[in-house]
């Protein structure tokens, strides 16, 4: 997998993070719809990619300390397995100002990759099935496919099974 070369201002964070880190990923673009009933199951469909290799990050509330959770579009977060895998005990969906804040990003455009303030981060560990899975390049519209190793490995993240 190549590099993809940034055109019209596609650099974000995200792929800057990427690029300094040296990993080999590619940038997809699609024209976001604001009214598409969810980010990633839009992101799926119009790259026509299956929803189990797209992957939404999801920013959680756990015993009071943002943690990130990335699980597949096709499915949801589940809150309890996320708190499990950290060590914690309650976890909530995350204030969205709050996660915005946290991450830079805005909501559907969160990227695990190059957030403003690093943060604890759980993949599903259904994305070591897949030879390359695709993230949020931190901004509505834009994906990143790279590697599940190198995704784990940049965000330092465990990988559980969070997702159902």
């Amino acid at each position: 997998m190549a590099k993809k070369a940034k055109k019209g201002g596609q650099g974000t964070p995200a792929t800057v993070a990427l690029e300094a880190a040296g990993v080999p990923f590619t940038v997809h673009a699609y024209e976001h719809d604001p009214a598409a009933a969810t980010y990633g199951g839009e992101a799926a469909e119009l790259l026509g990619v299956p929803a189990g290799r797209v992957f939404k990050t999801l920013v959680a509330d756990v015993d009071g300390t943002l943690t990130v959770g990335v699980v597949p579009v096709s499915g949801k977060l589940d809150l309890k397995a996320l708190a499990a895998a950290v060590g914690g005990k309650r976890a909530a969906m995350a204030d969205p100002a709050a996660a915005e804040r946290s991450s830079g990003y805005v909501l559907g455009g969160i990227s695990p990759l190059g957030q403003r303030r690093p943060l604890r981060t759980v993949l599903d560990d259904s994305v070591l099935a897949h030879p390359t899975v695709y993230v949020s390049a931190g901004r509505r519209g834009l994906e990143v496919e790279l590697a599940p190793a190198d995704l784990v490995a940049l965000t330092k993240a465990l990988t559980a099974p969070i997702g159902r």
